[in-house]
């Protein structure tokens, strides 16, 4: 593959197998200079072999993959180099200050000792921990740790940056304000390449790849992802007995998907008005009362449970 200047990452038909497993199935996708592209899927979907092998820390068993340039599979230590990463389990030392690990792993990252100071002060103030240089590690909240980490892992200012599963076990406003500073490193130019298993992440990328099984099953922008792939009728049905509702609309003409949601039920029907009045009288009829039935728009999570399911039935 002849590497293309105007991409940050170019995978073809990439395989990686342990034995006769096989934990990333033959994908091939690209990333934009500049770009948050995202992959998304369950755990075991394939996401974190994937970003190892990006990283240089795992060999294909087959295929292609630039990152920066440069193939994984023949010029790895120079690749780590370049690139900047955020695993989901903190890795930095919780015995250390804030100050003290960033100074540590500006070493560690090779920053020109002239620059540390600059690079030093410009990670405090995108991570938002000016005030708290001097606190111990160990005492920040989870949210703060991962800023921390974010920031170590820019020192270098790297091409491209690699969060895998970064806001795992994070609250959900300290997960918000470290998308926060995603945008704020994209808006710079910083290529970010993030792994997920939260939907409404998913929602913040530019471009997304849905993983199940370790393939890629559907690529593309989320708006465009929901409108294209999900184009029938959806709607949202909470009815006094829900499992006696699933079973009664399961093969029901016009229905074509059910799935619970909270206490309620998203219903996926090929033809909206007919088919709501149908489910109607269909509870009615077996004393079931219908306490909301209306359509509404799908979400990310409505789309990746459509496609796990289409995934499942080819495989029955």
């Amino acid at each position: 593959m002849t590497p293309n200047g105007d991409l940050a990452v170019e995978v073809e038909d990439l395989t990686k197998k342990f034995g006769d497993f096989v934990a990333v199935d033959h994908i091939s996708f690209h990333v934009n200079k500049g770009e948050i592209f995202g992959f998304l899927g369950p755990n075991g979907a394939g996401k974190s072999t994937a970003i190892r092998i990006l990283l240089g820390l795992l060999t294909p068993t087959s295929g292609t993959a630039i990152v920066g340039g440069l193939d994984v599979a023949k010029d790895p230590e120079a690749i780590r180099k370049n690139l900047g990463y955020v695993s989901q389990k903190f890795s930095l030392y919780n015995d250390l200050t804030v100050e003290e690990n960033i100074n540590f792993f500006s070493g560690i990252y090779g920053v020109a000792p002239e620059k540390r100071p600059e690079r030093r002060a410009y990670a405090l103030k995108m991570a938002g921990l000016e005030e708290r240089a001097k606190t111990m590690t160990g005492l920040l909240p989870g949210g703060w740790k991962q800023r921390l980490a974010l920031g170590c892992a820019i020192l270098h200012e790297p091409r491209i940056l690699f969060l895998d599963e970064p806001t795992s076990g994070v609250d959900p406003i300290a997960r918000r304000d470290f998308w926060d500073l995603i945008y704020q490193l994209s808006g710079v130019g910083q290529t970010v390449f993030v792994t997920t298993h939260y939907m409404e992440e998913a929602e913040y990328c530019h471009r997304l790849a849905l993983m199940f099984a370790g393939r890629i099953i559907a690529m593309g922008v989320p708006s465009d992802l929901k409108r294209d792939m999900y184009s029938n009728h959806l709607l949202q049905l909470e009815t006094s007995a829900l499992v006696p509702t699933m079973k009664l609309l399961d093969g029901e003409p016009g229905v074509l998907e059910v799935a619970v949601f909270g206490a309620g039920l998203h219903v996926t029907v090929a033809d909206a008005g007919p088919t709501v009045e149908r489910i109607r009288r269909k509870l009615a009829a077996n004393q079931i009362e219908v306490r909301k039935l209306e359509s509404i728009p799908p979400s990310m999570e409505d789309l990746f449970v459509s496609l796990i399911e289409n995934e499942e039935r080819k495989k029955a």
